[in-house]
């Protein structure tokens, strides 16, 4: 029975609609300007190194794709792994969570039931995942369900099977939410539509749906029947909102977010036009081209051709009886030009990019320990950036995971707040400098440690371990009974200056 498709808001219209913008944003698009915008199978692959080929004039394209496999350089890796691999969560503040805190003192450390959450879903891995997805393509999702056992599930969703909207006016509460995928058991496509009141499971049975976004009825689409819900495919939502949480990558840019690399994209292609350039004068120019003037060449007999009078063999020498022939040689190409190009293209990539230069380039010599922290202030600038919208994100995740546990009290803890990992490189010796100068300033026990590095976790043994260190240092013999000391504290002490005071009989 084909699916209503007319009626605004309603589960077929959410499908349509948004199935329609899920599968046009995975190819480029081209703007009144002529300008194209890369889709998300562009920047996957630009991310994974298999950039668009090259034209170059007079040369077949089968040749230039036989050189490419040698010639490119994916520059653009380090420029979405170098923020990358800085972003690391160690844990969750939650300072407004409620009466149920036991003291003040609680409030300010991290959250040891966010931190079992996060373990429970392997998210010191995963989140990796997230922030990778967000800054390859634009954005990430990761979907907040309840589990068999009650607990909360985070998974990560890519934005080539997830899309999302707003609601009218408000780009902070979702209005719908879909998942569209490829079932490999069967072979069908699945998707299913969370509202903040219902959950929608729908199937078809073609591996490449497509969406027009006019038809006011979806064929082909059957509503997909639950064992435990047999009136229909859909279900009631428990958490009363969307469970999909957008992990938007540089929304200044664009609202719908900003690839990493996506504004490179263009000089890695002049990166791999000038490679090609480059494999082409090695294999055509480098070498010294001979030539003989005044030479007579045989013709065979046969063929009628002329016969190929010398090779070329480093072995050999060509040498003749006539006086007359000249030879000489062409003077190889210079391939200095060629890459000086490619290292002046690198250049512009680490200044566009904030990637900091010996990241790209790879040759650190006789460089200072201040001059490199000086290379790595752009790049810790916008790791900075980063953990500011990604740290909102993982936020309103804990929200929804407290809320898939029934405590209102985090559910709502608005002044949340998470733990971001230094992004910057300090030495042991550096670190440990700083907690002193910072115990001198009043800054306590916990916060030094955690400017040090240790997480919440390494910190909360540490604790015991100090109580248990206290514990020990404590004097072993029996203290002084109480009665004894009033005895001590009651007698008359008689000093010096006490036998120089006259009797006063």
């Amino acid at each position: 029975m084909p699916i209503d498709a007319t009626k605004v808001e309603s589960p077929g219209w959410w499908l349509q609609r948004l199935g329609k913008k899920l599968l046009d944003e995975r190819d480029d698009r081209v703007g009144d300007d002529n300008e194209v915008t890369p889709g998300l199978t562009s920047l996957r692959h630009a991310a994974e190194g298999k950039p668009k080929l090259p034209h170059v004039p007079g040369v077949d394209p089968r040749e230039i794709k036989e050189w490419m496999r040698d010639a490119r350089t994916n520059w653009l890796s380090l420029v979405i792994d170098s923020p990358g691999e800085r972003l690391g969560v160690d844990g969750f503040r939650f300072d407004d969570a409620g009466s149920d805190r036991e003291s003040a003192d609680d409030a300010r450390v991290s959250d040891s039931e966010a931190n079992r959450i996060w373990q429970e879903n392997s998210m010191d891995a995963d989140s990796a995942l997230v922030h990778y997805g967000a800054m390859s393509q634009r954005r990430a999702f990761v979907l907040v369900e309840r589990g068999d056992d009650g607990r909360p599930v985070l998974t990560h969703e890519t934005p080539t099977q997830v899309s999302v909207e707003h609601e009218q006016g408000n780009r902070r509460k979702l209005a719908a939410g879909l998942k569209l995928w490829r079932d490999d058991w069967t072979g069908n496509t699945r998707a299913t539509l969370w509202t903040p009141t219902d959950v929608h499971e729908f199937t078809t049975r073609t591996s490449n749906p497509t969406f027009s976004g006019r038809a006011a009825e979806l064929r082909g689409w059957d509503a997909l029947a639950l064992p435990t819900h047999p009136d229909g495919s859909s279900r009631t939502n428990d958490l009363g909102v969307v469970p999909l949480v957008p992990f938007i990558n540089r929304r200044n840019r664009r609202p719908e977010g900003f690839a990493e690399h996506e504004d490179v994209l263009s000089i890695q292609n002049r990166i791999n036009l000038s490679l090609i350039n480059l494999i082409a004068a090695m294999k055509y120019g480098a070498f010294r081209q001979r030539w003989a003037a005044g030479l007579v060449v045989d013709e065979d007999p046969l063929t009628g051709k002329p016969i190929q009078p010398y090779q070329l063999d480093i072995r050999k020498l060509w040498t003749t009886d006539n006086p007359d022939v000249k030879f000489g040689e062409f003077a190889a190409t210079d391939l200095m030009p060629y890459v000086r190009a490619v290292e002046a293209a690198v250049q512009d990539l680490a200044a566009i990019s904030r990637t900091p230069p010996h990241y790209l380039i790879g040759a650190v010599v006789n460089v200072s320990g201040d001059a490199l922290k000086a290379a790595e202030t752009g790049l810790i600038s916008k790791v900075r950036d980063r953990q500011r919208g990604f740290g909102e994100s993982w936020e309103n995740v804990m929200r929804l995971a407290f809320r898939v546990t029934g405590d209102e009290a985090r559910a709502t803890a608005w002044g949340a707040e998470t733990i971001w990992r230094d992004p910057e490189s300090r030495t042991i010796s550096e670190l440990a400098d700083a907690a002193v100068k910072k115990a001198s300033a009043g800054v306590p026990w916990r916060q030094r440690m955690e400017d040090m590095g240790y997480t919440p976790a390494q910190i909360a043994r540490m604790e015991i371990d100090r109580a248990a260190d206290a514990l020990n240092a404590a004097p072993t013999e029996d203290p002084e009974p109480v009665s004894l000391q009033a005895k001590r504290d009651s007698r008359t002490l008689i000093t010096r200056e006490a036998d120089d005071v006259p009797d006063a009989a």
